[in-house]
């Protein structure tokens, strides 16, 4: 499998607006880059910034991705107008959905190796991004969110006519069955088991799962 990426995006943390008077921090409001190579190291791009690292970026959530083939729903359905970095995404990319992707299967972008590590959780810097007070609910219930990716292997990779290379299959949870697992109160306790103890899951969405499975008696 190959992932076409369509752009990519990154941005410096600014105020994108306020809340109760007070300014909102983001690194949401990335743009494409003009550049035809890009660096990727543990912590993402280069050139790219969270301004709360405790929510955002980090090694497990070092590049978020975002699928096109979401476009359709948001702008026909939800009268929201998409485009690269809509959702606040690192890499827009064609040719896969969550349903395709699972927690753990890696990727190569030029010289870097890539790892999907979980979904993405929508907050309220979204809807101010987009000015919907409804997107993150909208992003939640129809569990079009997207994926982060950690850097098993740092490198440069290109810009244009470019693509992420599937390089290996982890055979484990989707990137949708694991969102769901954490966010739909209707989850079987059995999915929430599974992505839970899927080795390749980020530490924060398994702490979130271990709060919802009942501990076993004895």
């Amino acid at each position: 499998m190959q992932l076409r990426i369509q752009a990519v995006s990154i941005a410096r943390a600014r105020v994108i607006g306020t809340v109760h008077g007070e300014a909102v921090l983001s690194g949401i409001d990335k743009k494409p880059v003009a550049a035809d190579r890009v660096t990727i190291g543990q912590m993402g791009i280069a050139g790219d910034e969270q301004a709360d690292l405790s929510v955002h970026g980090g090694v497990d959530k070092a590049v978020y991705v975002y699928p096109s083939e979401h476009w359709p729903w948001w702008q026909v359905e939800k009268n929201i107008a998409c485009h690269p970095a809509t959702f606040g995404e690192n890499l827009t990319l064609a040719g896969a959905d969550e349903n395709d992707i699972a927690i753990g299967d890696r990727f190569r972008w030029g010289d870097a190796v890539l790892e999907v590590s979980q979904p993405r959780a929508p907050c309220y810097k979204l809807a101010i991004h987009i000015g919907r007070s409804d997107a993150p609910q909208l992003m939640t219930l129809s569990a079009r969110c997207g994926w982060y990716l950690r850097v098993i292997t740092p490198g440069d990779a290109p810009v244009r006519e470019s693509g992420l290379e599937r390089v290996s299959q982890s055979g484990g949870p989707t990137v949708r069955e694991a969102f769901v697992a954490l966010f739909d109160r209707r989850a079987a306790v059995e999915l929430r088991r599974r992505v839970h103890d899927w080795p390749a899951l980020a530490e924060a969405w398994r702490r979130g799962l271990a709060a919802k499975i009942p501990v076993s008696p004895g």
